[in-house]
Protein backbone atom coordinates (compact mmCIF):
# COMPACT_ATOMS: atom_id res chain seq x y z
CA UNK A 1 0.00 0.00 0.00
CA UNK A 2 1.18 3.19 -0.98
CA UNK A 3 0.80 6.34 1.23
CA UNK A 4 1.86 9.62 -0.17
CA UNK A 5 5.52 9.33 -0.56
CA UNK A 6 6.44 6.28 1.51
CA UNK A 7 5.69 2.73 1.04
CA UNK A 8 4.28 1.35 3.91
CA UNK A 9 4.01 -2.95 4.08
CA UNK A 10 1.28 -4.86 5.72
CA UNK A 11 4.16 -5.38 8.19
CA UNK A 12 5.02 -2.14 9.43
CA UNK A 13 1.24 -1.24 10.07
CA UNK A 14 0.98 -4.40 12.64
CA UNK A 15 3.95 -3.27 14.14
CA UNK A 16 2.72 0.56 14.28
CA UNK A 17 -0.75 -0.85 15.41
CA UNK A 18 1.53 -2.75 18.46
CA UNK A 19 3.14 0.54 19.20
CA UNK A 20 0.05 2.26 19.85
CA UNK A 21 -1.12 -0.51 22.02
CA UNK A 22 1.68 -1.16 24.31
CA UNK A 23 1.24 3.36 24.32
CA UNK A 24 -1.87 3.60 25.37
CA UNK A 25 -1.16 1.65 28.26
CA UNK A 26 2.34 2.85 29.26
CA UNK A 27 3.05 4.52 32.13
CA UNK A 28 0.39 6.75 34.25
CA UNK A 29 -2.02 4.38 35.70
CA UNK A 30 -2.45 1.61 33.29
CA UNK A 31 0.10 -0.25 34.19
CA UNK A 32 -1.22 -3.26 32.52
CA UNK A 33 -3.04 -3.80 29.58
CA UNK A 34 -6.13 -6.27 28.89
CA UNK A 35 -5.39 -9.87 29.90
CA UNK A 36 -2.76 -8.54 33.04
CA UNK A 37 -3.29 -10.68 36.13
CA UNK A 38 -4.10 -8.47 39.24
CA UNK A 39 -4.90 -8.32 43.02
CA UNK A 40 -8.06 -6.59 44.08
CA UNK A 41 -6.97 -4.63 47.49
CA UNK A 42 -7.71 -0.79 48.50
CA UNK A 43 -6.00 0.31 51.80
CA UNK A 44 -5.00 -1.32 55.04
CA UNK A 45 -7.77 0.56 56.84
CA UNK A 46 -10.35 -1.08 54.77
CA UNK A 47 -8.95 -3.01 52.27
CA UNK A 48 -12.05 -4.21 50.45
CA UNK A 49 -13.01 -2.78 47.17
CA UNK A 50 -15.89 -1.88 45.40
CA UNK A 51 -16.60 -3.50 42.23
CA UNK A 52 -18.74 -0.81 40.26
CA UNK A 53 -21.58 -2.11 37.43
CA UNK A 54 -20.49 1.25 35.55
CA UNK A 55 -17.32 3.84 34.67
CA UNK A 56 -19.26 6.18 34.91
CA UNK A 57 -20.70 5.23 38.63
CA UNK A 58 -17.28 4.55 39.50
CA UNK A 59 -16.30 8.13 38.56
CA UNK A 60 -19.05 10.16 40.21
CA UNK A 61 -17.92 7.85 43.88
CA UNK A 62 -14.59 9.28 43.65
CA UNK A 63 -15.69 12.66 43.11
CA UNK A 64 -17.81 12.71 46.26
CA UNK A 65 -21.33 12.04 44.19
CA UNK A 66 -23.00 9.11 45.44
CA UNK A 67 -26.29 9.86 46.70
CA UNK A 68 -26.87 7.40 49.76
CA UNK A 69 -25.47 4.34 50.57
CA UNK A 70 -28.04 2.26 49.67
CA UNK A 71 -27.43 3.83 45.87
CA UNK A 72 -23.73 2.35 46.31
CA UNK A 73 -25.00 -0.61 47.50
CA UNK A 74 -27.44 -0.81 44.93
CA UNK A 75 -24.19 -0.54 42.23
CA UNK A 76 -21.35 -2.30 43.55
CA UNK A 77 -20.19 -5.67 44.47
CA UNK A 78 -17.56 -5.59 47.56
CA UNK A 79 -14.98 -7.81 46.84
CA UNK A 80 -12.50 -9.38 49.62
CA UNK A 81 -8.65 -8.34 50.03
CA UNK A 82 -6.65 -10.28 47.60
CA UNK A 83 -9.65 -11.18 44.85
CA UNK A 84 -7.52 -11.85 41.78
CA UNK A 85 -8.70 -10.41 38.59
CA UNK A 86 -7.73 -9.73 34.87
CA UNK A 87 -7.90 -6.44 33.50
CA UNK A 88 -10.13 -6.09 30.79
CA UNK A 89 -10.09 -2.14 30.29
CA UNK A 90 -7.90 0.99 31.56
CA UNK A 91 -9.15 3.99 31.21
CA UNK A 92 -6.38 7.16 32.40
CA UNK A 93 -7.33 9.81 34.48
CA UNK A 94 -11.21 8.86 34.05
CA UNK A 95 -11.57 9.11 38.23
CA UNK A 96 -11.09 12.69 39.63
CA UNK A 97 -11.14 11.96 43.54
CA UNK A 98 -12.77 14.46 45.66
CA UNK A 99 -9.88 13.86 48.65
CA UNK A 100 -6.79 13.50 46.80
CA UNK A 101 -4.55 15.35 44.29
CA UNK A 102 -4.62 13.78 41.10
CA UNK A 103 -6.53 11.03 38.93
CA UNK A 104 -6.64 7.81 38.46
CA UNK A 105 -7.17 5.52 36.35
CA UNK A 106 -10.86 3.29 35.95
CA UNK A 107 -9.61 -0.45 35.52
CA UNK A 108 -12.56 -3.06 33.91
CA UNK A 109 -11.93 -6.05 35.49
CA UNK A 110 -13.65 -9.43 35.15
CA UNK A 111 -12.70 -11.66 38.69
CA UNK A 112 -11.15 -14.54 38.55
CA UNK A 113 -11.82 -15.59 42.49
CA UNK A 114 -14.03 -15.79 45.35
CA UNK A 115 -17.80 -15.27 45.27
CA UNK A 116 -18.14 -13.31 42.35
CA UNK A 117 -15.91 -15.47 40.16
CA UNK A 118 -16.60 -14.70 36.45
CA UNK A 119 -18.27 -11.13 37.61
CA UNK A 120 -17.02 -7.64 35.54
CA UNK A 121 -16.47 -4.45 37.21
CA UNK A 122 -14.76 -1.37 37.59
CA UNK A 123 -12.09 -0.32 39.96
CA UNK A 124 -9.94 2.79 40.72
CA UNK A 125 -6.32 1.75 39.16
CA UNK A 126 -5.17 2.12 43.09
CA UNK A 127 -7.21 -0.30 44.19
CA UNK A 128 -5.15 -3.63 42.30
CA UNK A 129 -1.95 -4.53 42.08
CA UNK A 130 0.10 -6.76 39.71
CA UNK A 131 0.72 -10.04 40.63
CA UNK A 132 4.20 -10.87 39.43
CA UNK A 133 5.85 -14.17 38.66
CA UNK A 134 6.81 -15.02 42.17
CA UNK A 135 2.89 -14.91 42.87
CA UNK A 136 3.54 -11.54 44.55
CA UNK A 137 1.86 -8.11 44.50
CA UNK A 138 3.35 -4.63 43.10
CA UNK A 139 1.22 -1.91 43.96
CA UNK A 140 0.03 -0.08 41.01
CA UNK A 141 -0.54 3.96 40.67
CA UNK A 142 1.93 4.63 43.40
CA UNK A 143 2.98 3.87 46.80
CA UNK A 144 -0.17 3.01 49.54
CA UNK A 145 -0.04 1.96 52.75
Amino acid sequence: MKLGRTLVTGGAIVAFAVAAIRAAFAGGECETGPGGRVILESDAVDPAVFLWDSRGRLADYAAGAWGNTRAIFAHTLLAEPGTQALVVSCVRAAAHPKFATGDEAAIGVKVMTGPYKGRFGWVLSSDIHLVRPSGESAVLGGAKN
